[in-house]
């Protein structure tokens, strides 16, 4: 035989309303204390900083009717972390020929948030000297992989730099 117990309305609601009460505490507690970006995931200059390797193919495409020819590069870039750049090394393939080019070059960037602001940043690299790369690029808040596409006139050039170190 099963007995009922007569509980009292206010004792129910009180007992109900714990833990309900707990979760909407916690829930507040986390949205309030988690930031939506960890501090240092800035789309600022200081987001890029550390050495870098970049890897793309593509073509150059020279004065009709010469046919485009490929490419591909291998490239160190340090990102100083305050808008500019600096290319410890570089070795490029242009149609199947390889150059080792001196290292040295310089350039500046630029990087912005989204609108609206999501997980990842835009900016754009400017190498110095005349006929010197240019690249739009995304880059992640942690600013370990940068995906770059070249701005450059007859030029389908585009590839991925990953962060190797500080």
């Amino acid at each position: 035989m099963v007995r009922k117990i007569a509980v009292p309305k206010s004792c129910m609601m009180r007992t109900n309303a714990v833990p309900w009460l707990a979760g909407v505490v916690l829930a507040v507690t986390m949205v309030a204390g988690s930031p939506v970006f960890a501090s240092g995931d800035e789309c600022t200059p200081a987001l890029l900083n550390g050495l870098y390797v970049f890897t793309a193919r593509g073509f150059s495409i020279p004065t009709p009717p010469d046919p485009a020819l490929p490419q591909a590069i291998v490239e160190l870039i340090r990102f100083h972390g305050d808008g500019t750049v600096s290319v410890p090394g570089v070795s490029l393939s242009l149609n199947g020929t390889i150059v080792v080019l001196t290292p040295g070059s310089t350039g500046t960037y630029t990087i912005a948030d989204l609108v609206p602001k999501d997980d990842a940043c835009v900016g754009n690299v400017t190498f110095a000297g005349p006929g010197a790369p240019s690249f739009n690029f995304a880059v992640s808040r942690r600013g370990d992989t940068i995906w770059l596409i070249s701005r450059n006139s007859n030029t389908v050039f585009q590839g991925t730099a990953t962060k190797l170190s500080p």
